[in-house]
């Protein structure tokens, strides 16, 4: 069954980074004008999360938003639902600082509306395609009960 699922999360990861003009993908590299790439505001696309055995993919096209900020040495990300709440209200948001050493990116969540999250941190892959940044890694949290893997997908907001 672990089998089954490395070959899905690989092939999640490939058609993640598809297009019809294939362009070499280039990880993130600390100090370098790559690292530099990282900062700015991006748009979150797409969302998989993997607990056990159950996959949920989230189109971020449909009802709701989220973007991450990154500068030199913080991040910031915000959610919402686009119909002001009328259905269902959606909305989280959290920041703190973050590392990165080539394409390992950690964030330190210091603020999050889930105090829970507060105060962990995350590690993470991060790679670079065009304007297309793909963040990959596990979210575990003992006491909240969350042990996942994340494939998030975001586009460079200009």
């Amino acid at each position: 069954m672990k089998k089954g699922m490395i070959v899905f999360i690989g092939m999640l990861v490939l058609n993640a980074c598809n297009d019809s003009a294939p362009a070499k993908e280039t990880p993130v590299v600390a100090n370098s004008d790559i690292a530099n790439s990282l900062e700015g505001t991006w748009k979150l696309v797409s969302a998989t999360t993997i607990k056990n055995t159950d996959t949920t993919v989230t189109d971020f096209a449909a009802g709701q938003e989220m973007i991450k900020v990154i500068n030199k040495s913080h991040f910031a990300f915000l959610r919402h639902d686009t119909n002001q709440g009328k259905d269902t209200a959606i909305f989280s948001a959290g920041g703190g600082t973050y590392t990165l050493d080539g394409d390992k990116y950690t964030e330190l969540l210091q603020y999050c509306n889930d105090r829970g999250w507060e105060g962990h941190t995350f590690s993470f892959t991060v790679s670079l395609k065009d304007d297309t940044l793909l963040q990959t890694g596990v979210e575990k949290l003992e006491k909240e009960n969350v042990d996942q893997f994340i494939i998030e997908k975001y586009l460079r907001v200009k």
